[in-house]
């Protein structure tokens, strides 16, 4: 799946959701996610090396965590990410042949994560990192053949303007510092 994504760190957490309140879209319910980050041996920041994610999810307490297996490579030229993502019914065996790649695993991210849907495709998440300072939203946009990345980029980024928000950050949780 190609995707846009966008970033920003927040002024002010209550501000932004009470502005999209306001227009009547909520955030999901807080859940917990916790990912593992593996890269190959040679990565390089901005080479557009595939990072692969070993996250587990909890919805609710009283339920089961899942897992997921999930691929990103972002591609510096277009701005954009492909992301797929699998469920994985066996956390151990699915590390195991991770690392048999030759992946090394780099970094783990834990969120509070938040999510409210805007339309087809389209996601706004509000994360609190464990590890970093203020709170963080996201937009993915899924991409069809026809669409261009730049007019998407354009249109996340003035979503974000119109709600307030332009502190961009350009680079994944992990490696974003305090």
């Amino acid at each position: 799946m190609k995707k846009v994504i966008l970033k920003v760190k927040l002024k002010n957490r209550e501000d932004f959701e009470r502005k999209l309140s306001d227009i009547e879209l909520d955030f999901s319910p807080i859940y917990w996610q916790h990912d593992r980050i593996y890269v190959p041996r040679n990565y390089k920041s901005r080479a557009n090396f595939p990072r692969l994610i070993m996250r587990t999810e909890m919805k609710a307490v009283d339920k089961p965590a899942k897992y997921y297996f999930i691929l990103k490579r972002h591609i510096e030229d277009s701005g954009v990410d492909i992301v797929e993502e699998t469920t994985v019914k066996d956390y151990s065996k699915m590390v195991n042949i991770i690392l048999q790649l030759g992946f090394k695993p780099v970094s783990e991210v834990s969120r509070r994560r938040q999510a409210l849907k805007m339309g087809e495709g389209t996601y706004i998440y509000l994360d609190k990192i464990e590890t970093l300072p203020g709170y963080y939203a996201k937009i993915e946009s899924d991409l069809t053949e026809n669409d261009s990345s730049v007019g998407a980029r354009l249109d996340l980024e003035k979503t974000f303007k119109t709600l307030g928000e332009s502190n961009f950050v350009n680079s994944p949780y992990f490696e974003t510092s305090p």
